[in-house]
């Protein structure tokens, strides 16, 4: 299967590198480049991307209302691609329900791994950048929102996979650490996103990095 990419920056420069990068890639498909949000919604709408390629200060409507956005419409996966200084845009991205994000230093073959992973629907989180995240915006932010049920909600194998997502590991590394199969893993997966009424599994990361239980 083909994953079809729109890429999402303000600098024409970084989108051309994108582009020969992923258009060169086995398995991706790149279907378009805008350099605002609002455009990047528009394209959305009507090519149907898997994934968009999403940078956050741009011109207009930031790259944060426009995952906000994608999301709410169910149009794609949203995989945030950024510079890292734990800023509260990264923080509202991963709130607005992007799938993970990663630095525009990263490797081309992270990148290539990265968007076949979101498109697959798992998430792209390095457990060490969760838990910076969490660690700085406990310091200057009040709790977030919990989530709209009970983590009591959960069965106990639920809850053992929500921590397990907390620790940013992958549906594979799931599967291995508590001796299931990845399908076992998706299904738990999205019993869990359900449950507590959450986007994405990123958002399940963070929540249970907030809760505690991760550290455990």
């Amino acid at each position: 299967m083909t994953v079809k990419v729109l890429i999402a920056d303000d600098h024409a420069a970084i989108r051309a590198g994108l582009v020969l990068l992923l258009d060169n890639a086995p398995g991706i498909d790149v279907v378009g480049e805008v350099a605002d949000g609002a455009s990047a919604i528009r394209q959305a709408r009507a090519l149907r991307p898997d994934v968009v390629l999403m940078d956050l200060r741009m011109p207009g409507m930031d790259g944060i209302t426009a995952t906000r956005t994608l999301v709410a419409e169910q149009l794609c996966q949203v995989l945030v691609l950024t510079t890292f200084d734990l800023d509260e845009y990264v923080y509202a991205a991963l709130r607005a329900g992007a799938a993970g994000f990663l630095l525009k230093t990263v490797e081309a073959g992270r990148l290539v791994e990265a968007v076949h992973l979101v498109a697959a629907g798992e998430g792209v989180l390095d457990p060490q950048v969760t838990r910076k995240l969490i660690g700085a915006f406990a310091m200057q932010k009040p709790p977030a929102a919990k989530p709209a049920v009970s983590l009591d909600e959960l069965t106990d194998r639920e809850r053992e996979v929500f921590v397990c997502l907390g620790k940013g590991l992958s549906n594979a590394q799931i599967a291995a650490e508590l001796f299931i199969s990845e399908t076992t893993v998706k299904t738990h997966v999205s019993k869990v996103l359900s449950k507590l009424q959450l986007r994405s599994r990123v958002q399940a990361a963070i929540v249970a990095q907030e809760s505690g239980l991760a550290a455990k």
